[in-house]
This record gives structure tokens, C-alpha cells and sequence, in this order.
């Protein structure tokens, strides 16, 4: 209980309060977006959530179920970092909780406002969102191990280029560059690709890159191969899914993971050189 009230329930109230703002934000903006002409009309955004609430205009499905939607996911969001906090079977029973409760919430308002046939369109990019933390918290692990044999002696030094302390990142890149594009693509509208042809090479792939080039190069300072190889991952993605014009959003991939591989790596050192400076 006293977990629930310090930790869990602060975090949920204010997750769901900055749910049901950005519910209330995005009506009031789809009301005065210019639907039939190139003007936009603001209108007094309480006059817009009174209609709303009443009559449900503004949103394809219902106002109440979906201000009530928007809540719950706002405070699930909230608590999200606390189910993966801890380890082993406790994270595991946590963190598969947290996904279903989470695929309840997010399949019950796709099926709400876009019906059930969309449902794979908002689950499996959200499954794949679980399996690159889950993926991250092994890899995190796989790196403390590592960094325990190596205090105690049982573990050789660093590979060339640290290739060998590169090796677990590869799944995380693998996934992140060839399996998510593809599950993307399945979602994706065939006329209009927003997904690939957008959220993925602008969003997706530089945080995602980049996050774990950071997180490599904190547990083993600069490992220039990595960034190589997300590169090179991308590269089947490109001919595969789009055409050689993309060819640039390897980069995107790439220079993204040297730049947070950089940053990791300077951390690194810093700690390094912190520890040999102790007395």
C-alpha cells in the first residue's frame, strides 16, 4: 500500500490528467482544423467540449467513452517505467500485466472509434514498443553481468573495436531496422504510407538509434561498428519496402547511433576517470 500511494498513484493521477489534456486539446484542435476550405477557425475551447461531451462532434466515436479512454491510457503512460524497474520474475509478471491492460485500453478505443478490423494497426506497433524494452532490460543486464566478471577477473578486455560488446546491440538493431518497418508496413495504409514513409525514418529510427547507441557506449565506451551495422541493417528495409530514393534514411539510422554512441562513450570516460582519481 504504501508503494501504491508513494510511487504508483501520484504517477497515475498525473498521467491521467495530461491524457484527458491532450484528448481535450486534440477536439478542440480537429474543430478548427479547415476541413472544407484553407482557413483555420478557433472557437472558445469550453463552447467545443460542451458540444463535444453533448452531442460527440468533433471525434469519430463517442466523447465520454473516449475523455474515459484517454484517462486511463494518460495514467497506465504514467506508471509505465514502474512495472520494468524491477527484475526477474517480478518484472516479468509486471510488465505482461502492464502490456495487457495496456492492449485493452488502446484495442478498446481503436475498436470504439476506427472498429475492429484497424485493431492491428494501433497493437502491433504497440507490441513491438514492449518487445524493444524488454529487449533493452536483457541487453542491460547482459552488460552488468559482463561488467561483474570483469571486477572479478573472469572476463578478457575489450574486443577489437569492441565488436564482441557490440554483438548483444545487434538484436535490438535488427529489430528496430528490418522487423518493426515491416510490421509498420502491414499497418500502414497502402495509398498513403504515414507510417514508413514518415513516423518510422523521422521519429522511430533516430530515438530508437540513438537511445541504444547511448546506452552502449555508457557500458562500453565508443564502439564504432555499431553504427555501421544500423545502417546496414536499414539498408534491405530501403529496397524492400521503398525504393533507392531512401537511401539517405540510412543515415538516419546510422548517424544517430554514432551520435548517441559519442555521448554514451564521453559518459563513459567521465566515469572512468572519476574512479581512478578516488582515492
Amino acid at each position: 500500500m504504501e508503494e501504491f500511494k508513494k510511487q504508483w498513484l501520484p504517477r497515475a493521477l498525473i498521467g491521467g490528467a495530461i491524457g484527458a489534456a491532450l484528448m481535450l486539446a486534440l477536439v478542440w484542435v480537429l474543430d478548427a482544423m479547415p476541413w472544407m476550405s484553407h482557413i483555420w477557425h478557433f472557437r472558445n475551447p469550453f463552447a467545443v467540449w460542451a458540444e463535444w461531451l453533448i452531442d460527440g462532434s468533433g471525434w469519430p466515436g463517442p466523447s465520454l467513452p473516449n475523455l474515459c479512454l484517454a484517462i486511463l491510457a494518460g495514467a497506465e503512460v504514467g506508471v509505465a517505467t514502474l512495472p520494468f524497474a524491477d527484475s526477474g520474475r517480478e518484472l516479468v509478471a509486471r510488465s505482461l500485466v502492464h502490456f495487457a491492460v495496456m492492449s485493452l485500453t488502446v484495442g478498446l478505443w481503436a475498436a470504439i472509434d476506427f472498429g475492429v478490423r484497424e485493431l492491428p494497426f494501433f497493437l502491433v506497433p504497440l507490441a513491438l514498443v514492449y518487445a524493444l524494452v524488454w529487449l533493452g532490460r536483457w541487453v542491460g543486464w547482459y552488460a552488468e553481468v559482463a561488467a561483474i566478471r570483469e571486477k572479478l577477473g573472469l572476463a578478457p578486455g575489450p574486443s577489437l573495436f569492441h565488436w564482441k560488446e557490440s554483438l548483444p546491440y545487434l538484436g535490438f538493431a535488427f529489430l528496430l531496422c528490418d522487423v518493426l518497418p515491416l510490421a509498420l508496413r502491414v499497418c500502414d495504409a497502402p495509398d498513403v504510407p504515414v507510417l514508413v514513409g514518415l513516423l518510422l525514418p523521422y521519429l522511430l529510427l533516430p530515438v530508437g538509434s540513438f537511445m541504444s547507441g547511448l546506452s552502449l557506449g555508457r557500458r562500453h565506451g565508443f564502439c564504432p561498428l555499431y553504427p555501421l551495422a544500423c545502417g546496414a541493417f536499414f539498408l534491405p528495409t530501403v529496397f524492400l519496402l521503398m525504393n533507392y530514393t531512401a537511401l539517405p534514411h540510412c543515415l538516419m539510422a546510422a548517424v544517430p547511433a554514432l551520435a548517441g554512441n559519442l555521448a554514451g562513450a564521453a559518459r563513459h570516460r567521465m566515469k572512468r576517470k572519476k574512479g581512478a582519481d578516488a582515492p
